[in-house]
C-alpha cells in the first residue's frame, strides 16, 4: 500500500523534525524552510507500506485559489497538522487549516482524507500556552485524531501519530478511489519549483 501524507503547520513548530524523526529515528533541531518529499518503505502488520511524506513550508496564502494547495489536497491520503504547545498562534492556524482543507475538498469534489492534529514540543511544558484539552476538543469537533508529542524526546510517540493516521487512511482507501499518484505530484512540483529536493531513507 502507498500512503501520501502532507505535513503542515506554521514555521518552527517542528514539522521537519517530526518527519525526520519518523523516517530516521534521529532528532535534528534546526531546519531551513524547504519543500521536501520523503519516501520510505517499512512493514506494518506484515504488510509493506510505502509512505510518501510532503513536508510543506507554511504560507499565509492557503486559499482555494492557490493551485499548489489544491495539488496537495488532491494528492494527500491524509494530513498531519502540527502546532507548538508553546505557540497559541500556531494552534489557531491548525484550526484554520482544517477549515481550508475541508472547503478545498468540497470545491474540488475530492474524497475525504483523515487528519491528525499534533501538539508538538511537549518537553517544553513549562512554556505551554495551549492546554491539552484544547487540542482534544478541536479534534473532537472536527472528527480528527489528536496526539501530543515531543519530537525531541520520543520516537515512539511520533510513530504512533503516523500509525494512527495510516489506520484511518486504510479504512478510507477501502471505500474511495485513488488520488493523484506520487510520480504525478513530483512532476507537478517540478513545474512549480525550479529546484526540488526528494530525499529517500
Amino acid at each position: 500500500m502507498d500512503a501520501n501524507i502532507v505535513v503542515m503547520g506554521t514555521e518552527s513548530v517542528g514539522k521537519s523534525a517530526l518527519t525526520v524523526r519518523l523516517l530516521t529515528r534521529r532528532f535534528i533541531g534546526e531546519y531551513g524552510d524547504i519543500e521536501s518529499i520523503y519516501s520510505h518503505s517499512y512493514m506494518v502488520d506484515g504488510r509493506e507500506i510505502t509512505l510518501n511524506v510532503w513536508d510543506s513550508p507554511y504560507s499565509e496564502d492557503f486559499s482555494v485559489k492557490t493551485s499548489l494547495f489544491e495539488k496537495k489536497v488532491q494528492w494527500a491520503d491524509g494530513y498531519v497538522l502540527v502546532y507548538s504547545i508553546c505557540d497559541r498562534a500556531s494552534f489557531n492556524t491548525v484550526s484554520r487549516l482544517i477549515q481550508t482543507i475541508t472547503s478545498t475538498k468540497d470545491y474540488l469534489k475530492a474524497d475525504k482524507a483523515p487528519i491528525v492534529i499534533v501538539g508538538n514540543k511537549r518537553d517544553l511544558h513549562h512554556r505551554r500556552t495551549v492546554l491539552s484539552e484544547e487540542g482534544r476538543l478541536l479534534a473532537l469537533n472536527t472528527d480528527c485524531l489528536f496526539y501530543e508529542v515531543s519530537a525531541a524526546e520520543n520516537y515512539h510517540s511520533v510513530l504512533m501519530v503516523f500509525h494512527g493516521l495510516l489506520d484511518r487512511v486504510k479504512d478510507t482507501k477501502l471505500t474511495t478511489k485513488r488520488p493523484l499518484g506520487f510520480r504525478g505530484i513530483v512532476k507537478s512540483m517540478s513545474a512549480v519549483f525550479a529546484r526540488r529536493r526528494t530525499d529517500s531513507f
